[in-house]
């Protein structure tokens, strides 16, 4: 999956929040001053052209909705992170939270408890 920019992760939160919306319905959950209705609708289309948005048309305007929810963007995101700068080894990240004291030895025992029971 493709990463977002600062700008277009900012669009998809507000898409994920409040679900379809025109552009310019988008517009008016930003603060002053605003971003111009151009700029925010070609983002909007890039993010359409990279699979995060699909659309529905009304007559001649489009109404924009999420095709990626946040929970996948972030699973792939976190994915990313683990391939990239861990060397696609879990392990190896969470050997570094521990390290890093991120995740204590407790909780990293209570994580391995709760894996291994079994599903109920």
């Amino acid at each position: 999956m493709k990463r977002l920019t600062t700008k277009e992760r900012e669009i998809m939160e507000l898409y994920w929040q409040h679900g379809p919306m025109f552009v310019k319905e988008l517009l008016e959950y930003y603060a002053e001053p605003r971003p111009h209705f151009n700029t925010l609708s070609t983002t909007v289309r890039i993010l359409e052209k990279k699979g995060f948005l699909g659309h529905k048309q009304f007559g001649t305007s489009y109404q924009y909705f999420p095709l990626v929810s946040e929970r996948e963007y972030g699973r792939s995101s976190l994915a990313g992170v683990i391939k990239n700068y861990f060397d696609d080894s879990y392990l190896s990240a969470v050997s570094c939270f521990v390290k890093e004291e991120k995740i204590s030895v407790e909780d990293l025992k209570a994580l391995i408890e709760q894996i291994e029971r079994p599903h109920e």
